[in-house]
């Protein structure tokens, strides 16, 4: 059975070797990369403004690994988290909570085809025997999944290798791997080698959702939920901040820097980037309801795979409004 692995980044663990944040403090993981306006918060010292805390930012390269740092206790917060490493987590056991939609992203996580191969959705059969690169547990594993479901692709005969995406688009360069899944930069990076089967909007059309969260460990949340309101709360205002055109001169440069991105590069992924405001994140379309059926959608979907043992019967538990609510009125 395939088990599911994190892969923690040098900085990553340099930081968490240094043992637990202080009470005082606050440990935030987050994606570079993976340009967001909360990095315009985050770089401008607002959080700290707002919350009276020093914040400490450690970078991940997967989600499953922000999973491992909270479940050891040395991350309180992980921003624009996947759903489906989330779910992995939340299914083997691990008390998480979803405290927010972070952003939805159909367009800005996917899978690549080697140029060399000239497969696209039309012979994508032709997939089978082959080896691709998957950060298995992610957002990107569970598209690879459905996308393969849907071309008929036998996963069985295929070479999986667990990579993070930084590390499969490197592969896709070097002709190591047929195809790699991923996204951010390292899709981007990927697409110069290759072309993608499916388009965000015929993903959606199947179902492949693709969404992040903000989460955390549901006892450390219960401790400490005033906290994460305030966090929430600038988080929205960042977020309303962006939504505004005539800040984006002022947002971008900040945003791509703290991302490690050039401004192009940041704009041109902020583009496909979609920031639900609190009220919509409110909805039945997300937190009061749609996310809670997708995240047993994509359980059902892994444990099919064989990449987790079972699902939760119910993943209503897994989903914390009540910071949200309280950050809304703030």
């Amino acid at each position: 059975m395939t088990t599911i692995k994190g892969l923690m980044t040098g900085a990553a663990t340099a930081a968490l070797m240094t043992g637990a944040a202080s009470a005082q403090d606050l440990t935030v993981g987050y994606f570079l990369e993976w340009p967001m306006p909360f990095e315009y918060a985050k770089a401008e010292g607002l959080y700290e403004e707002a919350m009276g805390l020093e914040i400490n930012w450690v970078s991940f390269d997967t989600g499953t690994a922000m999973s491992a740092a909270m479940a050891s206790g040395d991350v309180h917060l992980s921003v624009s988290q996947g759903v489906p490493p989330f779910v992995v987590a939340a299914s083997a056991g691990q008390d998480l909570q979803i405290l927010d939609v972070a952003v939805s992203y159909a367009d800005n996580d996917n899978c690549v085809v080697a140029e060399a191969l000239e497969i696209d959705k039309d012979s994508a059969g032709e997939l089978e025997g082959k080896k691709v690169a998957v950060p298995l547990g992610t957002a990107a594993h569970y598209g690879f999944l459905k996308q393969m479901s849907h071309f008929g692709v036998d996963i069985s005969t295929m070479e999986i290798v667990d990579m993070a995406p930084p590390d499969g688009a490197a592969a896709l360069a070097q002709g190591s791997v047929d195809m790699a899944c991923g996204w951010g930069g390292s899709l981007r990076r990927m697409k110069e080698h290759g072309n993608v089967l499916l388009t965000g909007a015929e993903k959606e059309e199947l179902g492949i959702l693709v969404f992040d969260v903000t989460s955390g460990p549901a006892g450390w949340v219960a401790e400490n939920s005033d906290i994460v309101a305030e966090f929430l709360a600038v988080t929205a205002e960042a977020n309303a901040m962006w939504a505004d055109e005539a800040n984006h001169d002022k947002m971008l440069p900040v945003i791509a820097r703290d991302a490690g991105m050039d401004e192009e590069a940041t704009a041109e992924t902020l583009a496909t980037f979609v920031f639900p405001s609190v009220e919509e994140q409110l909805t039945g379309k997300w937190l009061a309801g749609g996310a809670q059926e997708f995240m047993k959608g994509v359980a059902d979907v892994f444990v099919e795979a064989g990449s987790i043992d079972a699902a939760l019967d119910s993943y209503a538990d897994a989903v914390n409004t009540g910071p949200l609510e309280t950050a809304s009125g703030l």
